[in-house]
């Protein structure tokens, strides 16, 4: 499981993960230079895309189930692009292709919305990943909640600024490379979005279904980027229910 912009292992939904787990044999990474992982992150998703497969190899796999959310799911891209053989199921959860709609603007949008959380003296997930309405206001304290009954000498330590930073450039160049057509992805491909992402808008996911033959599209209600930590039982059935698909 590939994590979003800015996030460590500890910003997956506790809740989705314990669901997940009671299914799925799950691996959750902080990336080269993230969180508590040595290293420097690099300034493109290619290159992030081979230190998750160094990861993977090193692990011992020779296939895997593999989800990206957000930045992880154009991670997950490039593998699917550099090693095809490795990933037998692909799901990408707010996310978008190379050179997809809006994704030259998320270094804009993300500054935007930090700026709002500091307004508003709350987590920047707060506007990020949910509506900006009372019922998103709701559903982001659910969450949070949940990521807070961490205890504090388990936590992971925080993205740095500078790879914060990198990351960033690394999306910018993404979103402003040669559009891709996706003809490269092959596997079942399941992929999930809310109806109203701010972040990578919903479009993308949308263009990607009908890029991807055969792929699966789930588009969630009243939801923006966390759609499946604000749906996680739902998500968590849907995603078993595709994974065990006979084919």
């Amino acid at each position: 499981m590939l994590v979003h912009l800015a996030a460590t292992m500890d910003n997956w939904d506790p809740k989705l993960i314990d669901l997940l787990s009671e299914k799925q044999h799950l691996i959750l990474i902080d990336l080269p230079g993230v969180g508590s992982s040595e290293g420097i992150v690099p300034t493109s998703i290619p290159k992030m895309a081979k230190q998750a497969i160094s990861i993977i190899n090193e692990l011992g796999y020779f296939q895997i189930n593999l989800l990206g959310l957000s930045m992880g799911g154009m991670i997950a891209q490039e593998i699917v692009r550099m090693n095809s053989k490795l990933v037998k199921n692909l799901i990408l959860v707010g996310t978008a292709y190379r050179g997809g709609e809006g994704v030259d603007k998320v270094t804009y949008t993300t500054f935007k919305y930090m700026f709002k959380a500091f307004l508003n003296k709350t987590d920047v997930k707060r506007y990020i990943f949910y509506n900006h309405d009372n019922n998103g206001k709701v559903e982001a304290n659910i969450v949070l909640s949940r990521l807070d009954n961490r205890k504090k000498e388990y936590k992971d330590k925080e993205i740095s600024v500078k790879s914060f930073l990198k990351q960033l450039k690394a999306i910018k160049k993404w979103g402003t490379s040669l559009n891709d057509d996706l003809s490269f992805i092959k596997q079942p491909t399941l992929i999930v979005n809310g109806d109203k992402d701010m972040i990578v808008p919903s479009k993308n996911s949308y263009i990607m279904h009908d890029r991807i033959s055969g792929s699966k599209l789930i588009i969630y209600s009243n939801s923006v980027h966390g759609s499946i930590f604000q749906y996680a039982d739902d998500f968590t059935s849907k995603l078993i229910e595709f994974l065990y698909l006979d084919r």
